[in-house]
């Protein structure tokens, strides 16, 4: 497979904001599950724990080998439309955020990584591309398993790392 970059950064104030779409034939309360449900969420990425009520899940990767869980908090949760998180790992953070919105009977799933490390985003940008491509495969019956991590990194780095020169 020869995947192709989606993925665009937005400029403002000296903030870069990584952004990717993704579209599904679907209700937006299905691919709300998809993102938040942890057997469903399982298939593609992860899995997580806990109690989101409380503003904090463990999450833990489960499409990589030995990934430790990640303390996320929750910042905004209002389903089916919005979810955004905050992943602390060392002296990283990440917030990440999920939009959706159905029309006609598709369900649009923009992504966004405010504040992305301009020297990261060659390999963060492929990464969630990875990612995301593995959620459609989930939901649309298509081989997860399939979707190899080499046709996006570091094939995608060089779309990425213009986007912030």
């Amino acid at each position: 497979m020869n995947a192709t970059p989606t993925g665009r950064v937005h400029h403002d104030d000296g903030r870069a904001t990584l952004v990717l779409t993704r579209t599904f034939r679907a209700p937006v309360e299905d691919v709300w599950a998809a993102v938040t449900e942890p057997e469903r969420l399982a298939r593609w990425i992860g899995t997580w724990t806990g109690d989101p009520a409380t503003g904090h899940v463990l999450f833990r990767m489960t499409a990589e080998e030995e990934m430790p869980e990640e303390a996320f908090e929750v910042r905004e949760c209002r389903p089916p439309h919005v979810l955004a998180v905050t992943s602390r790992v060392g002296d990283d953070r990440w917030d990440l955020e999920l939009r959706l919105a159905e029309e006609g009977g598709v369900t649009t799933l923009t992504f966004t990584q405010p504040d992305v490390d301009p020297a990261q985003v060659g390999d963060v940008g492929p990464g969630w591309e990875y990612y995301l491509d593995r959620l459609v495969a989930a939901e649309t019956g298509g081989d997860v398993a399939g979707i190899d991590f080499g046709d996006y990194h570091p094939a995608m780095a060089l779309h990425y790392r213009t986007l912030v020169d």
